[in-house]
Formats: C-alpha cells, sequence, structure tokens
C-alpha cells in the first residue's frame, strides 16, 4: 500500500491528496507535526533531504516532492488519467505546474502565510524558534523566512510574494477565459479595468497598497514590522549571521498596483 508522510495544512500535500482522491487509490496516512520539527527528525531527513512535505513512499521506493508524486502517480497509476491525453496539452500542465516549483510556492505562497501567521510561532518559542529556523536545508527558504519573521509584511519578500499572487491569478483567469465561451457584449477593457481595481484593493487590505521596490520609494513595511513583533519584545534574535548581508531593493520589479 501507499503512503505518505503529510501535514494536513500543507498546500503541496493537499494537492497530493486530491490526486489520490481522484484516483480511487488507498494510502497510509502519515500525519508530520510540522510545529513540532518532526520533518527536521534525523529519520525523515533520510528520506526527504529538504525536510518538506509530502513524500510518497510506493513500497520500497520514496518520492519527494508534490508535483514530481503527481507525475509518479499518473505513470504509475494511469486509470483514471488526470493529466492530458495529447503532447501539447501536457507541455501546457507542466507550464503551470513548473511556475509553482519555481517561484509560487516557497517564494510566494509560503511567504504569504509565514508573514500572516507563522512567523508568530517562531517568535513565541525563542530560542526553540530560532533553532528550527537554522535547521531549514534550503539556504535560499532559509533566509527568506529568517527576513519575513523580522519584518512580517514590511518584509521586501511579503512585498514581492503578493504581486506575483496576483500575477498567477491573473493568469489563471485569462486561461479559463479561453475556455469559456466570449458571450455578446462583454468589454474586455472593462472587465480588465475592474480587475486591477480588484488588485489594488487587494494589496490595499494587507497594507501593502502603497508599497513599492522602485529607488526612493515608500518604506511603510519598516514602520508597520513593530505591529507584528520585534526582536526586543521577545528577546531572541532572529537576524541572519553577519556574513550575510540584507538583500538591498530591487528597484522597478513591482509595478503599481
Amino acid at each position: 500500500m501507499l503512503a505518505l508522510y503529510h501535514n494536513d495544512m500543507s498546500l503541496c500535500a493537499q494537492k497530493v491528496r486530491v490526486c489520490l482522491a481522484e484516483k480511487g487509490l488507498e494510502w497510509e496516512n502519515r500525519h508530520l507535526v510540522l510545529r513540532g520539527g518532526e520533518h527536521q527528525q534525523p529519520w525523515y531527513l533520510k528520506l526527504n533531504r529538504r525536510a518538506v512535505v509530502p513524500t510518497l513512499i510506493d513500497g520500497e521506493q520514496v518520492v519527494p516532492e508534490s508535483n514530481v508524486i503527481l507525475e509518479y502517480l499518473e505513470e504509475a497509476f494511469p486509470d483514471p488519467s488526470l493529466a492530458p491525453r495529447d503532447a501539447y496539452g501536457r507541455a501546457k500542465m507542466r507550464l503551470w505546474t513548473k511556475q509553482l516549483d519555481e517561484d509560487v510556492h516557497d517564494a510566494s505562497a509560503a511567504i504569504l502565510s509565514f508573514g500572516i501567521a507563522f512567523r508568530h510561532q517562531y517568535l513565541d518559542r525563542g530560542e526553540a524558534g530560532r533553532k528550527m529556523l537554522e535547521q531549514i536545508p534550503n539556504a535560499f527558504k532559509r533566509e527568506r523566512r529568517r527576513d519575513v519573521i523580522e519584518h512580517g509584511t514590511g518584509s521586501q519578500h511579503f512585498v514581492i510574494a503578493v504581486a506575483r499572487m496576483v500575477l498567477l491569478l491573473d493568469e489563471m483567469e485569462e486561461a479559463l477565459a479561453e475556455l469559456l465561451p466570449h458571450q455578446p457584449g462583454d468589454d474586455v477593457g472593462n472587465a480588465a479595468g475592474r480587475e486591477r481595481n480588484h488588485e489594488g484593493d487587494v494589496l490595499r487590505r494587507v497594507g501593502l497598497g502603497r508599497h513599492r521596490l522602485r529607488d526612493g520609494g515608500d518604506r511603510d513595511g519598516e514602520q508597520n514590522s513593530a505591529a507584528y513583533g520585534t526582536e526586543c519584545q521577545h528577546g531572541i534574535s532572529f537576524r541572519r549571521p553577519r556574513n550575510l548581508r540584507r538583500p538591498g531593493c530591487l528597484p522597478g520589479l513591482i509595478a503599481s498596483a
């Protein structure tokens, strides 16, 4: 029987559970408590060196990474198929999963949930939270999260993540629109304008309406971070080592909402 190491709140694990359900496959539930650091234990690192969930076990075979697991399940259990039958359709499918791996999950979706909620768990745990942060194997992921822990929604990574998620939603809207019949009288220009207004509302609701990473842009984030806890308040420093300087602003990366 298949076994899945996962967590109920993990976006990546959710994808795999949906795939297992759609294919009608039975699997053994091996739930990991991420807040307790079970994914960082030596025995799990032997299965998944990146210390993330999910990890699929199929007999003696160990398959990490959610999108790799999805393709494995599709090839190992092809009926019913969840992927397009034609080569071009599969290529378009892989373009979606590719961008999820490249800069949507770790660099965007995880940063948003981390900046709004999970950072407080690290701060409240003090030294134990700092130790969990230092045990993240991926240096890029670790330093992004260090900055979000320290600055909250004022972190430049949080601001970039919001813009990247808005772009993803725009692309999803466009892809879905191609599948829907065009209705007479539809005003594409007005629809685009309404969409831009909606994006601006989203940014303003999370307090980022005036954030820009252009030269000389607003630095409201540095003031906002005080409302989300500081190292002095919690008595523990989450600052990166001195040999890892905080990245500067990225001019012109985020356009106006």
